[in-house]
């Protein structure tokens, strides 16, 4: 009877743990399965960035649940500090022709009643005087913030098992099973069988291959995403800062220590992965050239700490969330490509509403897998939204 339950999480990051706390507080009893340690993905590999900015529209609905209903308060509600602030961010362009970027991501917050305000790179550093001469422009946006990952999955797993969900630990699902045209059970690597009414597959990229056990594909990439830590420096500013596009962002912990991070486009040519996530002499290197780009103070700062880690990257950026039609039962929430720690909260609420079919608090229907369907004779779809 101990595998048995309500519902099965098969992951422990932000989006299953919440899931599970959120759960939990409504009397359903949760079961999760990880196959290694609480919030080893990418919930523990991620840049702590918690922004309203910068999303596709369909994104604004969970963002918003989160960001202004959840976050702040979250560390009282889990007991915990999240290290949760929000002391607002500037998206930055290195060149005149990213501007029109900075206006396209400015236009689109208002038309979402998010506030948002481009200024010139002298306003930027009247505001902040650590941003390098070579930055012209950027958009500031006063909701945006961090927060630490670590402990704030933790909280909500700390929490969970209070309310009495169970986490099962080094237990690696591997198949889903069907009873009566219902997912009803999973199978994990030491042959132990887990069966609930609900199935939730919250585990990042490895959801890929648990959903062809019940033949859904999903479309992911594996995309790696690394992080650099600098030693405790002096304070500068509390700012959350990124460029446009999308080769670096960070922000100063609370602890002195610079976390920062961005792609490169070397990323997906590297050879030295072998299976895991890791960081390059080359990555690292770049990145670290970035930071020193945009914050000139940080030049000589020595890195003391770095990870890498999956992303769960779809075809369009944007997750997948639904009871897959073909297979009652079954509720996909993963396929985040690196947007998932700030909606985690709002992630938790809205699939612990799914299945207890209350009104849902976010709009989903453009994250159902089978926009990435063939359209028949007119061929595969193509107008996957510009992220």
């Amino acid at each position: 009877m101990n595998n048995t339950a309500d519902v099965i999480i098969i992951g422990s990051g932000i989006v299953g743990g919440s899931a599970a706390y959120y759960m939990a507080k409504k009397g359903l009893k949760v079961l999760v399965l990880e196959k290694d340690m609480i919030g080893h993905g990418a919930s523990s590999r991620n840049g702590a960035g918690v922004r309203i900015s910068g999303r596709v529209d369909s994104e604004f609905g969970i963002a918003r649940v989160a960001i202004r209903e959840i976050w702040p308060t979250l560390s009282e509600e889990l007991e915990v500090d999240t290290e949760y602030e929000k002391p607002g961010s500037f998206l930055m362009a290195v060149k005149e022709e990213q501007m029109a970027a900075l206006h396209r991501s400015c236009e689109r917050a208002l038309k979402q009643e998010i506030e948002a305000e481009v200024i010139d790179g002298d306003e930027l550093r009247r505001r902040c005087p650590y941003i390098s001469e070579k930055v012209v422009g950027a958009v500031w946006y006063p909701e945006d913030g961090f927060a630490n990952p670590m402990k704030t999955t933790l909280g909500y797993y700390k929490q969970g098992r209070k309310l009495g969900v169970r986490y099962v630990t080094g237990e690696e699902a591997v198949e889903i099973r069907k009873c009566r045209g219902r997912a009803r059970q999973v199978v994990t690597a030491a042959g132990n069988i887990y069966e609930a009414d609900k199935i939730i597959v919250a585990a990042g990229f490895e959801s890929r291959a648990l959903m062809k056990t019940v033949g859904i594909h999903l479309p992911f990439l594996e995309r790696i995403d690394e992080c650099l830590i600098t030693e405790p420096q002096p304070p500068m500013f509390r700012y959350r800062l990124s460029c446009v596009d999308g080769n670096f962002y960070g922000h100063q912990t609370q602890h002195g220590s610079f976390i920062f991070g961005g792609n490169t486009n070397m990323e997906r040519y590297e050879d030295t992965y072998a299976g895991q996530p890791r960081n390059t002499a080359s990555s690292v290197s770049d990145k670290a050239r970035n930071a020193a780009l945009f914050v000139p103070a940080l030049r000589g700062a020595k890195i003391v700490r770095y990870w890498a880690g999956w992303l769960d990257s779809t075809i369009d950026r944007l997750p997948v969330i639904q009871e897959i039609p073909e297979v009652p039962g079954l509720i996909s929430a993963c396929g985040f490509s690196g947007h998932g720690f700030a909606l985690g909260p709002g992630m938790g609420r809205l699939l612990t509403e799914m299945v207890t079919g209350e009104p849902l608090c976010a709009d989903i229907s453009a994250f159902q897998y089978d926009r990435f369907h063939a359209e028949g004779c007119f061929g595969p779809r193509t107008n996957y939204p510009k992220v």
